[in-house]
C-alpha cells in the first residue's frame, strides 16, 4: 500500500530529476541522488544501463541549447517486500527543447514517463525509467526514433 509519504517522496524525486536535467549541472555523481547504480533508462534515443545511462542522458541533452521538462499527475504505487520496498511511478510528461546546431527552432515532445523504484538507505531511487513519446511537434534531433506509447488508444502524430 502506498502511503502519503511514499507518494510525496516519489513525486518529489520525479520533479527533482526533471529539474536536474534542465539545470545540467552534471558534476561527478550528480545522478546518485536519482538512480540506482545499475539503473536502466529507456528513451526515444535508445536504452542504456548504469554509468552508460548517465552518459547517454548527458549526451542527449547536449543536443539542445535549452530544455524544460514537465511532469504532472504522478501516480506512485509501492510494495513492501522482504528485501526492502519497491515501487512504480507513472506520469504525463512534456519537454520543450531548443536545438543547438540547427536554426534554434523549438522541438516539443509529450508522452508518458514510467519508472520502477527501489527504496535505499538514502530514499527512493529509480531502478528503471522509460520515456514513451506519444506526440511530437517540430523537428527532432538526429537519431530520434519514435516509440509507441504502451496505451494502444494513445494518438500518434506523424
Amino acid at each position: 500500500m502506498t502511503t502519503q509519504t511514499d507518494q510525496a517522496e516519489i513525486t518529489g524525486l520525479v520533479d527533482r530529476f526533471f529539474r536536474a536535467l534542465d539545470a545540467r549541472e552534471f558534476t561527478p555523481g550528480w545522478a546518485d541522488g536519482f538512480l540506482t547504480p545499475d539503473a536502466r533508462m529507456e528513451t526515444p534515443l535508445g536504452t542504456s544501463e548504469g554509468a552508460a545511462a548517465v552518459r547517454a542522458t548527458e549526451e542527449a541533452l547536449g543536443r539542445y541549447d535549452r530544455t524544460q521538462h514537465l511532469a504532472s499527475g504522478v501516480i506512485a504505487d509501492t510494495d513492501e517486500r522482504a528485501d526492502g520496498a519497491a515501487g512504480t511511478a507513472r506520469a504525463s510528461w512534456n519537454a520543450l527543447m531548443v536545438h543547438v546546431h540547427h536554426d534554434a527552432t523549438l522541438f516539443q515532445v509529450g508522452g508518458v514517463f514510467e519508472a520502477e523504484l527501489t527504496r535505499t538507505g538514502d530514499g527512493w531511487r529509480f531502478a528503471r525509467t522509460a520515456v514513451r513519446a506519444v506526440w511530437t511537434q517540430g523537428r527532432p534531433p538526429a537519431r530520434v526514433a519514435r516509440t509507441p506509447a504502451r496505451q494502444p488508444s494513445a494518438p500518434q502524430v506523424g
